[in-house]
């Protein structure tokens, strides 16, 4: 048993969505979450989740997408919050590694969908790029508004992984997590309590090794679940119900 807990089934790289399904549920995926990071993809998120009992909707702006939304976007966003099949809020944060000349914009549009949170009492997905210490002190100083959230695809130092833990976060690992490179990705889980992990795929977009390079695809997750068990020296299907009932329990699901 997988659960995916980011994965956009709703990009344009997949024209296939019902394939990409029954190859997940074939590999044993059987819950995911699909994240929206604009308007239309938030609408496709939730058309999507409806169509399958197993899946569910996450919706929210992107910080690198604030450019290019209309004024009324973030309040369609909103109304889109009490839809049964959502979730969560997200994914919602700060890319400084792609747009650096809108800082203060890009933490205002977080700010007001942060506050959501407790508005709706849903829990909020973080993407952080290039951004730990903006990101964390957004999050600090606002913690009043929010009870849980999920550092999506962490990269950050162990010890700021403790940091986010206390604020209330679990921390998402990927394909990333399998690169030879990822010596920080590996430290964090090897150290964390397996109880702060999940999984996800983010894919189409960050493709495990060996399939690095290829379009990535939820049947995929087990390759994430693998190097977990490996780091944390227990087997496979262990760790896999660990994450999973981790993401049950997070998302109430």
């Amino acid at each position: 048993m997988y659960f995916d807990t980011h994965v956009h089934l709703n990009s344009e790289q997949y024209g296939d969505v019902d394939e990409i399904v029954n190859n997940a549920l074939e590999n044993g995926v059987n819950k995911m979450v699909v994240i929206g990071y604009d308007l239309e993809t938030s609408l496709k998120a939730i058309q999507i989740a409806e169509k399958y009992e197993f899946i569910y909707a996450a919706v929210g702006m992107h910080p690198s997408e604030i450019k290019k939304m209309n004024k009324d976007d973030l309040n369609k966003i909103e109304s889109l919050l009490t839809n049964k099949k959502v979730v969560a809020i997200g994914e919602i944060g700060l890319d400084y590694h792609w747009d650096k000349d809108n800082k203060e914009e890009q933490k205002e549009v977080f700010i007001k969908q942060i506050k959501w949170s407790s508005k709706y009492n849903l829990p909020i997905i973080i993407h952080s790029r290039d951004s730990a210490e903006d990101t964390f002190n957004v999050l600090k100083e606002n913690k009043k508004y929010y009870k849980k959230g999920i550092m999506h695809c962490y990269s950050y130092s162990l010890e700021l992984a403790k940091e986010f833990i206390k604020l209330g976060f679990m921390l998402a690992f990927g394909g990333a997590l399998t690169f030879l490179n990822a010596k920080q990705n590996k430290e964090v889980v090897k150290e964390i309590d397996s109880k702060y992990l999940l999984t996800e795929t983010d894919a189409p977009y960050l493709t495990p090794h060996p399939y690095r390079g290829k379009r990535n695809e939820p049947k995929y997750i087990h390759l994430v679940v693998e190097e977990m068990s490996r780091l944390k020296n227990i087997n496979d299907e262990e760790m896999s119900q660990i994450v999973y009932n981790n993401a049950c329990d997070f998302f109430e699901v």
